[in-house]
């Protein structure tokens, strides 16, 4: 059984022989039930190494493609899903095989669609430093709860910090979370009600989806605008609904990129006030486009506002925090203590430590340069291979794009070949409507994957004459 090893190629050679092995199975080369030829067979046939088989039918049988067999080897496994489509063999053009990777969440495929930085722009010598110096100082952080606010130290940074935003917040109105998802939680357990109407931004964030499923929450969907929410729809459907509250990603939004213009805010903010309803505002990517957005926390005091650490520092780390009028900090606060007993004192520490020094400062201050960057280059990628742009960001994360290509499948088969994993078309929906629209995340455009993928939308699409 020829497997074709292109030991040139970008690809790690077990990830090649894994795609080698089931192309042949689905071009019928081993029916099902049948054994597969020896791992030594397989290895002198093909110059490869016994071990680089083995962990390759490992792999397979992972993925069900494969059955192990104690004495009689690896056999095709009876009907595997979806043996029974066809292949297709032809390369898109200007892609080799050195870029050819699954693009659907197998090993080595990039996630162009993905929600945080990449690994390689993580900075560790900083938070290194913290963490050793509150191992060395504060003994009761390594093995203690944090305070039921949280950290008396890091709430000070939290306040100052804040003011960036033009948000006053005293200490004694924010709450430590751990991560935005935790205060989220909390905001949603403590202040409603199963069976409650919410607004929700369409396209948004689809874990709030999820979690306010989870709590049986209703949601009526709110048409977002490069500018903001779509005040005429919500003027509308106010009109006939009363919802208790509203959810809204006001700068750096996800998954669009697009920033909440004043008019826009000034105007939601009236509308809330007219049909009291609570508006919760996450920013959690509020630093990778800095302090001159307009926040409505900073507009009106009884915003709900939540921010994060995750996004920039560390998803491990886990510091997240709620700033809301004294009433609301009082309940949410009871039931922080009662579903998670505190937050990590060990992880405030060492966030206040490098807010106190301004390394974290100097750490934002790198990774807007970089982004803003990447975003211009990729906004000039895509217009070159004819992409439309959803409002044309000017800075963050996000870019909201549609392909030329009007075929899912067609490029789904291009990402695949690209090494690509494109962003879920429903996801975004909180209804799971499909899109043809495609998040994509600005810090992977530079990687040779995101470039071939780019390069082969803009050959596949169809000429105009």
């Amino acid at each position: 059984m020829e497997l074709r090893i292109d030991r040139q190629a970008l690809v790690p050679v077990v990830q090649q022989i894994v795609d080698a092995l089931a192309s042949g199975i689905r071009q019928g080369a081993v029916p099902p039930g049948a054994r597969l030829p020896s791992i030594r067979r397989l290895a002198r046939e093909n110059l490869l190494s016994q071990a680089s088989v083995h962990e390759a039918c490992q792999r397979l049988v992972a993925q069900g493609v494969l059955a192990s067999r104690h004495g009689s080897g690896f056999l095709v496994a009876s009907g595997p899903l979806g043996w029974h489509e066809p292949v297709d063999q032809c390369w898109p053009p200007g892609i080799s095989y050195q870029h050819a990777a699954l693009g659907d969440g197998s090993p080595g495929a990039l996630e162009l669609g993905g929600g945080g930085l990449p690994e390689s722009w993580r900075e560790s010598d900083d938070l290194g430093y913290a963490i050793r110096q509150v191992t060395r100082t504060d003994m009761a952080g390594l093995f203690n709860y944090s305070t039921p606010m949280g950290l008396p130290a890091l709430r000070e940074q939290l306040s100052r910090r804040l003011k960036q935003f033009d948000i006053d917040a005293d200490e004694n109105l924010i709450l430590t979370t751990t991560g935005v998802s935790h205060g989220l939680d909390l905001v949603v357990r403590t202040l409603l009600l199963p069976g409650s109407c919410v607004v929700v931004e369409s396209p948004g964030y689809s874990k709030l989806f999820d979690l306010l499923r989870l709590h049986g929450i209703n949601m009526i969907e709110l048409p977002r605008t490069p500018h903001g929410p779509d005040i005429a729809a919500l003027e509308c459907l106010l009109a006939t609904h009363r919802p208790n509250a509203l959810f809204i990603n006001s700068a750096c939004h996800n998954p669009t990129g697009s920033n909440l213009s004043l008019a826009v805010a000034q105007r939601l903010l009236e509308l809330a006030k007219e049909h009291a309803m609570l508006v919760i505002e996450d920013d959690v990517y509020a630093d990778f486009q800095g302090s001159t957005l307009v926040r409505l926390a900073a507009l009106d005091a009884d915003v709900i506002y939540l921010g994060s650490f995750s996004k920039t520092l560390s998803s491990s780390l886990r510091v997240g925090f709620v700033v809301a009028g004294p009433c609301v900090i009082a309940r949410l606060s009871e039931v922080k203590g009662i579903t998670s007993m505190g937050g990590s004192r060990f992880s405030e520490a060492v966030l206040t430590h490098l807010l106190a020094n301004g390394a974290y400062r100097k750490l934002v201050q790198r990774q807007r340069q970089r982004l803003n960057a990447d975003m211009a280059m990729t906004l000039q990628l895509l217009d070159e291979a004819d992409w439309e742009i959803f409002g044309k960001p000017a800075g963050g994360l996000f870019i909201w794009a549609r392909p030329p290509i009007c075929d899912y499948g067609r490029l789904q088969r291009l990402a695949r070949y690209s090494g690509i994993q494109l962003s879920s078309r429903t996801a975004f929906s909180p209804s799971g409507t499909d899109t043809d629209w495609l998040r994509i995340n600005v810090a992977h455009a530079r990687d040779p994957k995101a470039l071939a993928f780019f390069h082969a939308t803009a050959l596949d699409r169809p000429q105009v004459f």
